[in-house]
Protein backbone atom coordinates (compact mmCIF):
# COMPACT_ATOMS: atom_id res chain seq x y z
CA UNK A 1 0.00 0.00 0.00
CA UNK A 2 1.30 3.41 -1.13
CA UNK A 3 1.55 5.50 2.09
CA UNK A 4 4.33 8.12 1.06
CA UNK A 5 3.85 11.77 2.20
CA UNK A 6 5.79 13.69 0.17
CA UNK A 7 5.38 17.14 0.57
CA UNK A 8 3.64 17.98 -2.42
CA UNK A 9 1.12 15.44 -0.30
CA UNK A 10 0.11 17.81 2.88
CA UNK A 11 -1.39 20.55 0.84
CA UNK A 12 -3.93 18.04 -0.68
CA UNK A 13 -5.22 16.11 2.88
CA UNK A 14 -7.97 16.40 3.55
CA UNK A 15 -8.94 17.79 6.94
CA UNK A 16 -10.10 15.35 10.11
CA UNK A 17 -11.30 17.24 12.65
CA UNK A 18 -8.97 15.12 14.46
CA UNK A 19 -8.71 15.31 18.38
CA UNK A 20 -6.34 14.17 20.90
CA UNK A 21 -5.41 14.70 24.41
CA UNK A 22 -3.30 12.06 26.00
CA UNK A 23 -4.81 10.61 29.07
CA UNK A 24 -2.18 7.19 28.94
CA UNK A 25 1.98 7.24 28.08
CA UNK A 26 3.17 4.01 29.19
CA UNK A 27 5.38 4.58 32.11
CA UNK A 28 9.07 4.87 30.39
CA UNK A 29 11.97 7.38 30.22
CA UNK A 30 14.94 6.20 28.56
CA UNK A 31 17.27 8.82 28.96
CA UNK A 32 20.19 10.35 26.17
CA UNK A 33 20.37 12.43 23.38
CA UNK A 34 19.64 11.53 19.87
CA UNK A 35 21.80 10.67 17.64
CA UNK A 36 23.59 13.87 16.00
CA UNK A 37 22.35 15.91 19.03
CA UNK A 38 19.32 18.01 19.38
CA UNK A 39 17.70 21.52 19.47
CA UNK A 40 14.91 22.40 21.88
CA UNK A 41 12.56 25.35 22.36
CA UNK A 42 14.63 26.40 25.56
CA UNK A 43 18.16 26.44 23.70
CA UNK A 44 18.70 27.81 20.34
CA UNK A 45 17.69 30.06 18.08
CA UNK A 46 13.75 31.33 19.11
CA UNK A 47 13.18 34.73 19.49
CA UNK A 48 10.76 35.97 22.23
CA UNK A 49 11.41 33.37 24.41
CA UNK A 50 10.28 30.17 22.25
CA UNK A 51 7.64 31.68 20.36
CA UNK A 52 8.20 32.39 16.60
CA UNK A 53 7.10 30.64 14.31
CA UNK A 54 6.78 30.12 10.47
CA UNK A 55 4.55 32.72 9.09
CA UNK A 56 0.71 31.49 8.57
CA UNK A 57 0.21 30.59 5.25
CA UNK A 58 -2.85 32.57 5.45
CA UNK A 59 -1.64 35.26 6.07
CA UNK A 60 -3.67 35.05 9.77
CA UNK A 61 -6.57 34.35 9.69
CA UNK A 62 -9.58 34.82 12.36
CA UNK A 63 -8.15 32.68 15.66
CA UNK A 64 -4.45 33.78 14.67
CA UNK A 65 -2.88 35.18 17.71
CA UNK A 66 -1.24 38.89 17.31
CA UNK A 67 2.63 38.23 17.47
CA UNK A 68 4.42 39.42 20.90
CA UNK A 69 6.29 42.22 21.04
CA UNK A 70 9.75 41.82 19.73
CA UNK A 71 8.38 38.64 18.14
CA UNK A 72 9.18 38.29 14.24
CA UNK A 73 7.57 36.37 11.28
CA UNK A 74 9.68 34.35 9.26
CA UNK A 75 9.43 34.05 5.46
CA UNK A 76 6.29 31.22 4.81
CA UNK A 77 7.70 28.05 3.65
CA UNK A 78 6.52 26.58 0.62
CA UNK A 79 2.58 25.04 1.12
CA UNK A 80 3.71 21.49 0.43
CA UNK A 81 6.89 21.49 2.36
CA UNK A 82 4.35 21.67 5.73
CA UNK A 83 2.85 18.39 7.78
CA UNK A 84 0.01 19.75 10.29
CA UNK A 85 -1.43 17.39 12.54
CA UNK A 86 -3.44 17.43 16.12
CA UNK A 87 -1.28 16.05 18.65
CA UNK A 88 -2.02 12.70 19.79
CA UNK A 89 -1.13 10.27 22.42
CA UNK A 90 -3.27 7.46 22.34
CA UNK A 91 -1.90 4.08 22.77
CA UNK A 92 -4.80 2.02 22.32
CA UNK A 93 -3.21 0.17 19.00
CA UNK A 94 -0.19 -1.01 20.90
CA UNK A 95 -2.30 -2.18 23.47
CA UNK A 96 -4.39 -4.59 21.30
CA UNK A 97 -1.68 -5.46 19.05
CA UNK A 98 0.42 -6.76 22.02
CA UNK A 99 -2.43 -9.18 23.61
CA UNK A 100 -2.96 -10.19 19.95
CA UNK A 101 0.40 -11.17 18.97
CA UNK A 102 0.43 -12.64 22.46
CA UNK A 103 -2.20 -15.40 21.75
CA UNK A 104 -0.55 -15.92 18.64
CA UNK A 105 -2.82 -13.97 16.02
CA UNK A 106 -1.35 -10.61 13.90
CA UNK A 107 -3.17 -7.62 14.27
CA UNK A 108 -5.15 -6.30 11.54
CA UNK A 109 -3.39 -4.33 9.34
CA UNK A 110 -6.06 -1.02 9.74
CA UNK A 111 -5.87 -1.15 13.38
CA UNK A 112 -2.38 -0.71 13.53
CA UNK A 113 -1.54 3.29 14.08
CA UNK A 114 2.07 4.09 14.50
CA UNK A 115 1.91 6.97 16.43
CA UNK A 116 0.00 5.21 18.75
CA UNK A 117 3.09 2.80 18.96
CA UNK A 118 5.57 5.51 19.26
CA UNK A 119 3.81 7.35 21.79
CA UNK A 120 3.49 4.38 24.32
CA UNK A 121 6.85 5.41 25.41
CA UNK A 122 8.13 8.34 27.15
CA UNK A 123 11.03 9.95 25.88
CA UNK A 124 13.25 12.00 28.53
CA UNK A 125 12.23 15.11 26.57
CA UNK A 126 13.06 18.55 28.51
CA UNK A 127 9.75 20.03 30.82
CA UNK A 128 9.16 23.57 30.62
CA UNK A 129 8.77 25.95 33.61
CA UNK A 130 5.54 26.86 32.49
CA UNK A 131 1.86 25.69 31.39
CA UNK A 132 3.40 25.60 27.99
CA UNK A 133 5.40 23.07 25.69
CA UNK A 134 8.64 22.33 25.63
CA UNK A 135 9.91 21.60 21.60
CA UNK A 136 13.31 18.96 21.33
CA UNK A 137 14.14 18.29 17.74
CA UNK A 138 17.21 15.64 17.12
CA UNK A 139 17.68 13.06 14.48
CA UNK A 140 20.23 10.58 12.55
CA UNK A 141 20.44 8.93 9.66
CA UNK A 142 18.26 5.80 8.73
CA UNK A 143 20.75 3.48 6.56
CA UNK A 144 19.03 3.83 3.54
CA UNK A 145 20.68 6.43 1.17
CA UNK A 146 19.55 9.74 1.66
CA UNK A 147 17.57 8.96 4.39
CA UNK A 148 17.32 10.09 7.70
CA UNK A 149 14.74 9.92 11.25
CA UNK A 150 13.80 13.44 12.37
CA UNK A 151 12.00 13.05 15.50
CA UNK A 152 9.66 15.84 16.99
CA UNK A 153 9.21 16.13 20.82
CA UNK A 154 6.36 17.87 22.86
CA UNK A 155 6.52 17.81 26.38
CA UNK A 156 4.26 19.26 29.12
CA UNK A 157 4.87 19.97 33.10
CA UNK A 158 4.26 17.21 35.31
CA UNK A 159 1.58 17.32 37.84
CA UNK A 160 1.60 18.53 41.03
CA UNK A 161 -0.22 15.94 43.14
CA UNK A 162 -0.51 18.67 46.14
CA UNK A 163 -1.26 21.28 43.70
CA UNK A 164 -4.78 22.91 43.51
CA UNK A 165 -6.47 22.00 40.14
CA UNK A 166 -10.08 22.17 38.46
CA UNK A 167 -11.95 19.29 40.01
CA UNK A 168 -13.15 16.39 38.26
CA UNK A 169 -16.68 15.23 37.01
CA UNK A 170 -16.19 11.99 35.81
CA UNK A 171 -19.37 9.45 34.32
CA UNK A 172 -18.58 5.93 33.79
CA UNK A 173 -19.90 4.21 31.15
CA UNK A 174 -19.56 0.34 32.13
CA UNK A 175 -20.26 -2.13 29.33
CA UNK A 176 -22.05 -5.09 31.07
CA UNK A 177 -22.87 -7.10 28.37
CA UNK A 178 -22.57 -10.66 27.56
CA UNK A 179 -19.33 -10.71 26.22
CA UNK A 180 -17.81 -8.70 29.14
CA UNK A 181 -18.33 -12.22 30.89
CA UNK A 182 -15.20 -13.35 29.33
CA UNK A 183 -12.72 -13.52 32.56
CA UNK A 184 -10.51 -10.15 33.02
CA UNK A 185 -13.05 -7.94 31.40
CA UNK A 186 -15.77 -6.73 33.57
CA UNK A 187 -13.40 -7.85 36.71
CA UNK A 188 -10.96 -5.64 35.16
CA UNK A 189 -13.11 -2.77 34.80
CA UNK A 190 -14.19 -3.24 38.81
CA UNK A 191 -11.09 -3.51 39.96
CA UNK A 192 -10.34 0.13 37.94
CA UNK A 193 -12.94 1.92 39.10
CA UNK A 194 -12.29 0.35 42.66
CA UNK A 195 -9.08 1.64 42.29
CA UNK A 196 -10.32 4.73 41.37
CA UNK A 197 -12.56 5.57 43.73
CA UNK A 198 -9.38 5.40 46.51
CA UNK A 199 -7.19 8.20 44.03
CA UNK A 200 -10.22 11.03 43.71
CA UNK A 201 -9.98 14.30 45.79
CA UNK A 202 -13.13 14.71 47.79
CA UNK A 203 -14.49 17.80 45.72
CA UNK A 204 -14.43 15.61 42.41
CA UNK A 205 -17.36 13.98 41.68
CA UNK A 206 -18.28 10.68 40.02
CA UNK A 207 -21.27 8.84 38.04
CA UNK A 208 -22.02 5.37 36.81
CA UNK A 209 -23.84 3.89 33.87
CA UNK A 210 -23.94 0.76 32.88
CA UNK A 211 -25.83 -0.92 29.65
CA UNK A 212 -26.33 -4.34 28.33
CA UNK A 213 -29.40 -4.09 26.24
CA UNK A 214 -30.73 -1.19 28.22
CA UNK A 215 -28.82 1.52 29.69
CA UNK A 216 -29.12 1.96 33.49
CA UNK A 217 -28.01 4.78 35.87
CA UNK A 218 -26.12 3.26 38.97
CA UNK A 219 -24.91 6.20 40.90
CA UNK A 220 -26.24 9.55 39.63
CA UNK A 221 -23.24 12.77 39.57
CA UNK A 222 -21.98 12.44 43.75
CA UNK A 223 -19.38 14.32 45.51
CA UNK A 224 -16.74 11.96 46.66
CA UNK A 225 -15.97 12.77 49.50
CA UNK A 226 -17.94 10.91 52.39
CA UNK A 227 -19.31 8.41 49.46
CA UNK A 228 -16.15 6.39 48.70
CA UNK A 229 -18.06 3.11 50.59
CA UNK A 230 -20.74 3.75 48.40
CA UNK A 231 -19.28 3.58 45.15
CA UNK A 232 -17.16 0.57 46.01
CA UNK A 233 -20.93 -0.86 46.99
CA UNK A 234 -21.92 -0.35 43.41
CA UNK A 235 -19.01 -0.87 41.53
CA UNK A 236 -18.90 -4.50 43.61
CA UNK A 237 -22.68 -5.18 42.45
CA UNK A 238 -21.85 -4.69 38.90
CA UNK A 239 -22.87 -8.13 37.16
CA UNK A 240 -23.05 -9.33 32.86
CA UNK A 241 -26.24 -9.93 31.18
CA UNK A 242 -27.84 -9.80 27.52
CA UNK A 243 -26.27 -7.93 24.48
CA UNK A 244 -24.37 -4.48 23.96
CA UNK A 245 -25.76 -1.83 23.09
CA UNK A 246 -23.23 0.82 23.19
CA UNK A 247 -26.10 4.06 21.54
CA UNK A 248 -27.68 3.34 24.75
CA UNK A 249 -24.83 3.13 27.45
CA UNK A 250 -23.17 6.50 25.62
CA UNK A 251 -26.44 8.47 25.32
CA UNK A 252 -27.52 7.64 28.89
CA UNK A 253 -24.05 8.17 29.75
CA UNK A 254 -24.15 11.91 28.32
CA UNK A 255 -27.44 12.37 29.93
CA UNK A 256 -26.05 11.61 32.82
CA UNK A 257 -22.88 14.24 32.50
CA UNK A 258 -24.76 16.83 31.48
CA UNK A 259 -27.25 16.94 34.59
CA UNK A 260 -24.58 16.36 36.54
CA UNK A 261 -22.13 19.63 34.59
CA UNK A 262 -19.69 21.26 37.09
CA UNK A 263 -19.06 24.75 36.00
CA UNK A 264 -14.98 25.11 36.15
CA UNK A 265 -14.26 21.16 36.35
CA UNK A 266 -13.04 18.86 34.01
CA UNK A 267 -16.16 17.24 32.91
CA UNK A 268 -15.24 13.70 31.53
CA UNK A 269 -17.41 10.70 30.18
CA UNK A 270 -15.15 7.47 30.61
CA UNK A 271 -16.38 4.49 28.21
CA UNK A 272 -15.30 1.06 29.35
CA UNK A 273 -16.14 -1.59 26.54
CA UNK A 274 -15.10 -3.90 24.30
CA UNK A 275 -16.85 -1.70 21.89
CA UNK A 276 -18.45 -4.96 19.97
CA UNK A 277 -22.17 -3.16 19.25
CA UNK A 278 -24.95 -5.74 18.11
CA UNK A 279 -27.96 -4.24 19.20
CA UNK A 280 -29.55 -0.85 19.24
CA UNK A 281 -27.46 1.81 17.40
CA UNK A 282 -24.75 -0.52 16.05
CA UNK A 283 -23.55 2.44 13.23
CA UNK A 284 -21.30 5.21 14.53
CA UNK A 285 -23.26 8.46 13.06
CA UNK A 286 -25.80 8.53 15.90
CA UNK A 287 -23.51 7.87 19.15
CA UNK A 288 -20.83 10.49 17.00
CA UNK A 289 -23.39 12.95 16.60
CA UNK A 290 -24.71 13.15 20.36
CA UNK A 291 -21.20 12.94 21.44
CA UNK A 292 -19.83 16.44 19.28
CA UNK A 293 -23.36 17.97 20.57
CA UNK A 294 -21.80 17.61 24.11
CA UNK A 295 -18.40 18.64 23.66
CA UNK A 296 -19.25 21.69 21.88
CA UNK A 297 -21.75 23.01 24.14
CA UNK A 298 -20.63 21.60 27.26
CA UNK A 299 -17.18 20.69 27.12
CA UNK A 300 -17.81 17.34 27.95
CA UNK A 301 -14.92 15.04 26.22
CA UNK A 302 -14.64 10.84 26.03
CA UNK A 303 -12.15 8.98 27.10
CA UNK A 304 -12.48 5.33 25.56
CA UNK A 305 -11.05 2.48 27.96
CA UNK A 306 -10.72 -0.75 25.78
CA UNK A 307 -10.91 -4.29 27.50
CA UNK A 308 -11.12 -7.73 25.83
CA UNK A 309 -9.48 -10.06 23.33
CA UNK A 310 -12.14 -9.17 21.04
CA UNK A 311 -11.98 -5.43 20.84
CA UNK A 312 -13.88 -2.90 18.45
CA UNK A 313 -10.66 -1.12 18.02
CA UNK A 314 -12.50 1.44 14.91
CA UNK A 315 -15.37 2.20 16.74
CA UNK A 316 -13.65 3.10 19.76
CA UNK A 317 -11.63 5.50 18.25
CA UNK A 318 -13.96 7.18 16.15
CA UNK A 319 -16.30 7.60 19.52
CA UNK A 320 -12.85 9.38 21.03
CA UNK A 321 -12.28 11.31 18.36
CA UNK A 322 -15.34 12.84 17.69
CA UNK A 323 -15.13 13.15 21.43
CA UNK A 324 -12.41 15.50 21.31
CA UNK A 325 -10.53 12.63 23.87
CA UNK A 326 -8.40 9.56 23.50
CA UNK A 327 -7.80 5.79 24.12
CA UNK A 328 -6.19 3.44 25.97
CA UNK A 329 -6.25 -0.23 25.95
CA UNK A 330 -5.90 -2.44 29.40
CA UNK A 331 -5.38 -5.67 29.48
CA UNK A 332 -4.29 -7.21 32.87
CA UNK A 333 -4.27 -5.43 36.41
CA UNK A 334 -0.79 -3.60 36.19
CA UNK A 335 -1.85 -1.64 33.26
CA UNK A 336 -5.33 -0.84 34.85
CA UNK A 337 -3.62 0.70 37.77
CA UNK A 338 -1.05 2.45 35.25
CA UNK A 339 -3.94 4.20 33.83
CA UNK A 340 -6.48 5.03 37.48
CA UNK A 341 -3.71 5.59 39.64
CA UNK A 342 -0.48 6.23 38.43
CA UNK A 343 -1.63 8.72 35.16
CA UNK A 344 -4.45 10.02 37.51
CA UNK A 345 -3.30 13.49 37.76
CA UNK A 346 -2.87 13.33 34.10
CA UNK A 347 -6.50 12.75 33.47
CA UNK A 348 -7.80 15.88 34.91
CA UNK A 349 -5.10 18.58 35.21
CA UNK A 350 -5.47 19.87 31.44
CA UNK A 351 -2.23 21.92 30.05
CA UNK A 352 -3.76 22.34 26.79
CA UNK A 353 -6.72 22.81 24.41
CA UNK A 354 -7.09 22.03 20.41
CA UNK A 355 -3.41 21.93 20.36
CA UNK A 356 -1.80 21.17 16.93
CA UNK A 357 1.84 20.97 15.55
CA UNK A 358 3.19 22.22 12.40
CA UNK A 359 6.81 21.19 10.60
CA UNK A 360 8.15 23.24 8.17
CA UNK A 361 10.63 21.55 5.72
CA UNK A 362 12.97 23.78 4.18
CA UNK A 363 13.06 22.51 0.33
CA UNK A 364 16.52 24.07 -0.05
CA UNK A 365 18.13 21.09 2.17
CA UNK A 366 14.86 18.67 1.83
CA UNK A 367 13.64 16.67 -0.95
CA UNK A 368 10.92 14.59 0.36
CA UNK A 369 9.74 14.01 3.66
CA UNK A 370 7.14 11.35 5.32
CA UNK A 371 5.33 11.69 8.63
CA UNK A 372 4.86 8.53 10.36
CA UNK A 373 1.11 7.41 11.49
CA UNK A 374 -1.31 10.46 12.16
CA UNK A 375 -3.37 9.57 9.29
CA UNK A 376 -6.57 10.29 10.98
CA UNK A 377 -4.85 13.38 12.71
CA UNK A 378 -4.05 15.13 9.48
CA UNK A 379 -5.19 18.80 9.78
CA UNK A 380 -5.14 21.56 6.89
CA UNK A 381 -1.79 23.16 6.69
CA UNK A 382 -3.75 26.55 5.82
CA UNK A 383 -6.09 25.62 9.24
CA UNK A 384 -3.08 25.61 12.22
CA UNK A 385 -3.90 29.09 13.05
CA UNK A 386 -7.50 28.85 12.59
CA UNK A 387 -8.31 28.12 16.72
CA UNK A 388 -11.86 27.02 15.23
CA UNK A 389 -10.36 23.87 14.01
CA UNK A 390 -10.00 21.17 16.77
CA UNK A 391 -7.22 19.85 17.77
CA UNK A 392 -6.24 17.73 20.84
CA UNK A 393 -6.55 17.79 24.69
CA UNK A 394 -3.11 17.32 26.36
CA UNK A 395 -2.98 16.27 30.06
CA UNK A 396 0.01 17.24 32.65
CA UNK A 397 3.11 15.58 32.34
CA UNK A 398 2.72 14.44 28.59
CA UNK A 399 4.90 14.09 26.05
CA UNK A 400 4.02 13.56 22.01
CA UNK A 401 6.18 12.42 19.27
CA UNK A 402 6.07 12.48 16.02
CA UNK A 403 8.77 10.88 13.61
CA UNK A 404 9.92 11.52 10.14
CA UNK A 405 11.43 9.70 7.46
CA UNK A 406 13.52 13.21 5.67
CA UNK A 407 15.45 12.77 2.74
CA UNK A 408 17.89 15.42 2.40
CA UNK A 409 19.27 16.45 -0.81
CA UNK A 410 22.74 15.84 -1.92
CA UNK A 411 25.26 17.95 -0.08
CA UNK A 412 23.01 20.11 1.34
CA UNK A 413 23.51 21.52 4.50
CA UNK A 414 21.76 24.12 6.54
CA UNK A 415 18.22 24.18 8.34
CA UNK A 416 16.42 21.45 8.25
CA UNK A 417 13.11 21.74 9.75
CA UNK A 418 10.96 24.29 12.08
CA UNK A 419 8.32 22.48 14.48
CA UNK A 420 6.08 24.86 15.98
CA UNK A 421 3.68 23.59 18.72
CA UNK A 422 -0.33 25.78 19.00
CA UNK A 423 -2.37 25.12 22.02
CA UNK A 424 -5.67 27.44 23.70
CA UNK A 425 -5.22 27.98 27.47
CA UNK A 426 -7.46 25.49 29.07
CA UNK A 427 -8.77 28.28 31.06
CA UNK A 428 -8.66 31.45 29.04
CA UNK A 429 -8.84 29.83 25.27
CA UNK A 430 -5.77 32.52 24.93
CA UNK A 431 -3.73 31.07 22.02
CA UNK A 432 -0.06 30.38 22.44
CA UNK A 433 2.83 29.34 20.36
CA UNK A 434 6.66 27.77 20.67
CA UNK A 435 9.41 26.63 17.82
CA UNK A 436 12.04 24.70 17.68
CA UNK A 437 14.91 24.22 14.89
CA UNK A 438 17.10 21.49 13.28
CA UNK A 439 19.85 21.75 10.94
CA UNK A 440 21.11 19.64 8.78
CA UNK A 441 24.49 18.74 11.01
CA UNK A 442 22.39 16.87 13.59
CA UNK A 443 21.83 14.12 11.13
CA UNK A 444 25.57 13.01 10.73
CA UNK A 445 25.03 10.61 13.46
CA UNK A 446 24.40 6.61 12.24
CA UNK A 447 20.35 6.26 14.75
CA UNK A 448 22.23 2.89 15.61
CA UNK A 449 25.47 4.06 17.39
CA UNK A 450 26.07 3.83 20.78
CA UNK A 451 24.54 6.06 23.25
CA UNK A 452 21.04 6.94 21.52
CA UNK A 453 19.02 4.51 23.11
CA UNK A 454 15.98 7.17 23.46
CA UNK A 455 15.84 8.24 19.24
CA UNK A 456 16.62 4.07 18.98
CA UNK A 457 13.04 3.08 21.12
CA UNK A 458 11.23 5.36 18.52
CA UNK A 459 12.63 4.18 16.04
CA UNK A 460 12.07 0.61 16.74
CA UNK A 461 8.42 1.45 17.61
CA UNK A 462 7.98 3.28 14.50
CA UNK A 463 9.56 0.37 11.96
CA UNK A 464 7.58 -2.28 14.19
CA UNK A 465 4.26 -0.52 13.19
CA UNK A 466 4.97 -0.33 9.83
CA UNK A 467 6.02 -3.78 9.29
CA UNK A 468 2.82 -5.15 11.11
CA UNK A 469 0.74 -2.27 8.36
CA UNK A 470 3.08 -3.92 5.29
CA UNK A 471 5.06 -0.45 4.96
CA UNK A 472 7.99 0.20 3.20
CA UNK A 473 9.54 2.49 5.68
CA UNK A 474 13.16 4.07 4.65
CA UNK A 475 15.90 2.14 6.23
CA UNK A 476 13.78 -0.29 7.85
CA UNK A 477 15.69 -3.36 9.80
CA UNK A 478 14.23 -7.08 9.33
CA UNK A 479 12.29 -7.82 12.56
CA UNK A 480 15.06 -10.20 14.08
CA UNK A 481 17.22 -6.91 13.76
CA UNK A 482 14.14 -4.76 15.88
CA UNK A 483 14.09 -7.36 18.46
CA UNK A 484 17.77 -7.48 19.07
CA UNK A 485 17.83 -3.87 19.33
CA UNK A 486 14.96 -3.45 21.76
CA UNK A 487 16.19 -6.39 23.69
CA UNK A 488 19.31 -4.50 23.82
CA UNK A 489 17.88 -1.35 25.07
CA UNK A 490 15.80 -3.59 27.21
CA UNK A 491 19.16 -4.67 29.23
CA UNK A 492 20.42 -1.79 29.13
CA UNK A 493 17.71 0.72 31.11
CA UNK A 494 16.17 -2.64 33.11
CA UNK A 495 12.70 -1.19 31.65
CA UNK A 496 10.10 -3.74 31.83
CA UNK A 497 7.90 -1.75 29.24
CA UNK A 498 11.19 -2.44 26.60
CA UNK A 499 10.82 -6.08 27.20
CA UNK A 500 7.75 -6.09 26.81
CA UNK A 501 8.02 -4.39 23.27
CA UNK A 502 11.03 -6.85 22.13
CA UNK A 503 8.36 -9.97 22.96
CA UNK A 504 5.77 -8.48 20.92
CA UNK A 505 8.35 -8.49 17.83
CA UNK A 506 9.49 -11.74 18.68
CA UNK A 507 5.91 -12.87 18.34
CA UNK A 508 5.08 -10.88 15.38
CA UNK A 509 8.47 -12.27 13.61
CA UNK A 510 7.60 -15.47 14.18
CA UNK A 511 4.20 -15.19 12.73
CA UNK A 512 4.72 -13.38 9.73
CA UNK A 513 4.70 -15.64 6.50
CA UNK A 514 8.62 -15.61 4.92
CA UNK A 515 7.65 -13.84 2.13
CA UNK A 516 6.61 -11.32 3.95
CA UNK A 517 9.52 -10.29 5.84
CA UNK A 518 12.74 -9.51 4.08
CA UNK A 519 15.90 -11.76 5.71
CA UNK A 520 18.33 -9.93 7.13
CA UNK A 521 21.36 -9.61 9.75
CA UNK A 522 22.78 -7.52 12.02
CA UNK A 523 23.07 -4.11 11.49
CA UNK A 524 21.49 -4.54 7.92
CA UNK A 525 18.79 -2.54 6.75
CA UNK A 526 16.77 -1.84 3.20
CA UNK A 527 18.87 0.27 0.91
CA UNK A 528 18.10 2.71 -1.65
CA UNK A 529 15.26 4.84 -2.16
CA UNK A 530 11.56 2.81 -2.26
CA UNK A 531 9.54 6.11 -3.60
CA UNK A 532 12.14 6.61 -6.48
Amino acid sequence: MERQHEGRDRRRGARFPAVVAALLAAGLAVGGCGAGGGRSSSDEGLKSGGRTAPAAPDGGRAGTAAPQEGEQRSPAPAPDYLSTFALDVDTASYGYARRTLAEGRLPDPTTVRPEEFVNSFRPDYPRPEDNGFSVTLDGARAGAEGWSLLRVGLATRGADRNAERPPAALTFVVDVSGSMDEPGRLDLVKESLGLLAGQLRDDDSIALVTFSSEAETRLPMTRVGGARDRIREVVGSLGTSSSTNVGAGVRTGYDVAVEGHRKGATNRVVLLSDALANTGDTEAEPILARIDEERREYGITLFGVGVGSEYGDEFMERLADKGDGQTTYVSNSAQARKVFVDQLPSHVELRARDAKAQVAFDRRTVEKFRLVGYENRAVADDDFRDDRVDGGEIGAGHTVTALYAVKTRPGAAGPLATATVRWLDPATRAPHERSGALGTAALTGDIWGEGHDSLQLTAIAAYFADALRGGDLPGAPGLPVLVNRAGAIADRSGSAVVTELADAIRHASGLLAPEDEEPSGEGESRSGDPYS
